[in-house]
């Protein structure tokens, strides 16, 4: 009997090993290619490449170009060094210039797949800092596809892009027009649309999605005209092109700032002495101060970003959305998004015992209305504190610092891009949610008070499955929020709508329609009444219509 048993094993495992599935080496056009074949389970296999060229080396200030190709195979296997950064203290440099790369997951089950839709993600960081694959923790890096690609059965691409001075310097001019980091990201999308069916994808079916800077990214290649029929999809989380952060007015400014640093002129020389700076030192002379304060908000450290250059963004991203007509979109934000900014802004916030002072309330205020002086600010204080009572809560007044913050930063922007979209789309379908799943941070003996709901980048492990890559560090709630999420998400890759799909949804998500601007607010107990619309919408109009019509006392 044993050893008939014996025998069944291992008929069993020479038939599985027999057919694991593989693309094995894949013809790109570049050259041939082999990645890494891992198996998931009974007849699941996956194929990872890590590290294919989708462009050359990129020359100083110059959009990519189409890498030259190899001899012999290319041996996918290793993830490639980020584009040259700041780390995180902006103290020195980390990456490469050699950094336009991506990687590749696809996932087989049973027999090789074809035909799978394709999602192609860009990371945030500000436009400062990021890498293709995020943080890595023992090996367990936070842009892994291999979670999304084995549940949702889709091909899950990462790009690496540039970012700093080498990706976003502009002189706000042809001499150096700036959005370099922009165009790597189209250089891959264009790459995977050519490349993607000999990896089992169909080019007919990519969506873009990305959060924070790459959720305005997203945001960006669906308005530029350089991206027509590229892609079918995209997705931002907690950023769009519209936000106050994702475009430079004023580029030349900080370029001649770039430029005293590392000892080069102002003036008409002032670019050919750039491109010969060490790069380094170009990079670490694009450091953003950390420092900031109520009446110097953070955001406003923020200038390393897009510009509208005439050419990748030929007008304000406002005027652009006819671009993005035929272009399924999902945005959205999390409900206290804000609250890394602000705590940093006002950090007694973040104090269990120590009062906010309602004079920093106004002080924030006062900073994100200041071009509309005094009557901007005494408007928005009474739209913030209308709910107020006489004696607000300790907690009511610090929660209202970050709802100014998550208001003006995220969410406003957001809500404006959905309406567009939606006003301008012809078979293009418009989607909004509110993510609400609070911080693991928060509560008694952490860092964080209890009230905190979700923070900036709080999504991320759960779009990218961690409560399943790493169940010790989560709750059975979190294993259920990264289901509902990596469900809606690949759902909406396959199809154009968060609901149909292979996938089952805790609750239907109604489109966002220009008249009644619905959304669905995305957590752990989620249902069917999780479906709201027209969210916070005192405070959309406040920002949207009400500001924008008081007289300009201060211009920019």
């Amino acid at each position: 009997m044993m050893a008939m048993l014996g025998i069944f094993v291992a008929v069993t495992v020479f038939l599985e090993v027999a057919s694991a599935a593989s693309l094995g080496v894949v013809y790109t056009e570049g050259g041939m290619v082999s990645g890494e074949n891992i198996r998931l389970g009974w007849r699941r296999h996956m194929d990872v490449f890590r590290g294919i060229p989708f462009a050359d080396i990129p020359g100083r200030f110059e959009k990519p170009k189409r890498h030259p190709g190899w001899d012999g195979v290319l041996k996918a296997t290793e993830y490639r060094k980020r584009c040259l950064q700041v780390n995180l203290i902006m103290t020195e440099t980390r990456g490469s210039e050699d950094c336009l790369y991506l990687n590749i997951w696809v996932p087989h089950s049973g027999s090789v797949s074809s035909n799978l839709p394709v999602m192609v993600w860009i990371y945030g960081g500000a436009f400062l800092v990021g890498g293709s694959m995020g943080a890595n923790f023992l090996d367990n890096y936070l842009y892994s596809g291999q979670e999304i690609a084995d549940r949702g059965n889709v091909i899950v691409v990462t790009l690496g892009y540039r970012v700093g001075t080498l990706g976003f310097l502009s002189a706000g001019d042809s001499s150096l027009p700036g959005n370099y980091g922009l165009w790597d990201q189209q250089a891959a999308i264009a790459w995977v649309n050519r490349n993607i069916r000999s990896f089992g994808g169909d080019p007919d079916n990519i969506t873009i999605f990305g959060e924070s800077a790459g959720g305005a990214s997203v945001s960006f290649q669906t308005l530029t005209p350089h991206n027509k029929g590229l892609f079918k999809r995209a997705i931002s989380q907690s950023g769009v092109a519209l936000c106050p952060w994702a475009i430079n007015k004023n580029p030349r400014r900080f370029a001649e700032e770039v430029a005293l640093k590392v000892n080069c002129p102002t003036d008409n020389k002032m670019v050919a002495c750039l491109k010969m700076t060490d790069a380094a030192a170009l990079t670490l002379a694009g450091t953003l101060s950390l420092t900031s304060s109520p009446d110097h908000p953070l955001l406003f450290n923020l200038l390393l970003s897009p510009v509208i250059d005439g050419d990748f963004l030929p007008d304000d991203p406002s005027k652009l959305f006819h671009n993005a007509a035929k272009i399924d979109y999902i945005a959205g934000v999390n409900d206290m998004d804000g609250h890394i900014f602000t705590s940093l802004d006002v950090p007694s916030i973040n104090s269990q015992l120590v009062d906010t002072p309602i004079e920093d309330v106004k002080r924030l205020l006062a900073s994100y209305t200041r071009e509309k002086g005094k009557p901007g600010l005494d408007n928005a204080y009474s739209v913030y504190t209308s709910t107020w009572g006489s004696n607000p809560s300790r907690e009511t007044v610090k929660k209202t610092v970050v709802d100014i913050g998550t208001d003006y930063i995220f969410l406003v922007p957001t809500q404006a891009a959905l309406y567009h979209h939606a006003t301008n789309a012809t078979t293009g379908r418009t989607y909004s949610y509110l993510f609400s799943q609070p911080n693991r941070m928060g509560g008694i003996g952490r860092p964080y008070p209890s009230w905190v709901g979700a923070d900036h980048a709080d999504d991320l492990q759960y779009v990218f499955g961690k409560p399943f890559t790493t169940p010790l560090g989560y709750w059975p709630k979190h294993r259920d929020v990264s289901r509902y999420m990596i469900a809606y998400w690949t759902n909406f890759a396959k199809t154009g709508d968060p609901n149909k799909g292979d996938s089952k949804v805790p609750a239907t998500w109604p489109k966002f329609t220009s008249t009644g601007h619905q959304f669905l607010e995305i957590n752990s107990k989620m249902n069917a009444n999780y479906v709201g619309q027209k969210l916070r919408l005192r405070y959309v109009h406040f920002w949207t219509s009400v500001l924008p019509n008081l007289p300009t006392v201060v211009s920019e």
